[in-house]
């Protein structure tokens, strides 16, 4: 598979993961020992680093955010593509949004970094 097509099809099911508000099928493209850093994580979580590492721990902290934000939908603008990384840039619950995910030869994110608007 292409990279093209890989990125075309890992950011049309994210995206369309996020939508459905499944949990199971949101972390599915994660590995279990993934890497999350983001500046909600400080505000949902209290963890000043902005920072969580695994399937539990994300999981717990996104589903979490799922209830503080019921009608959670996500817009794709783009994506762009990098060395063994992708970057979504989308519409989010605060406007603009952009997420850089690294990848393992699996194909599954070993981390990722959530950016916002200001």
């Amino acid at each position: 598979m292409s990279v093209q097509i890989f990125s075309e099809h890992f950011a049309a099911d994210w995206i369309d993961s996020w939508n459905s508000h499944n949990l199971d099928r949101i972390l599915s493209h994660y590995t279990d020992d993934f890497e999350m850093s983001s500046p909600i994580i400080i505000k949902v979580t209290g963890e000043a680093s902005g920072t969580l590492k695994g399937k539990e721990k994300i999981g717990a902290y996104w589903a979490k955010a799922l209830e503080l934000f019921p009608s959670l939908h996500f817009e794709l603008i783009t994506q762009l593509i990098g060395v063994n990384s992708i970057t979504l840039y989308y519409k989010g619950v605060s406007g603009l949004s952009a997420e850089v995910f690294h990848f393992n030869q699996d194909g599954k994110v070993t981390k990722a970094y959530a950016h916002y608007e200001a």
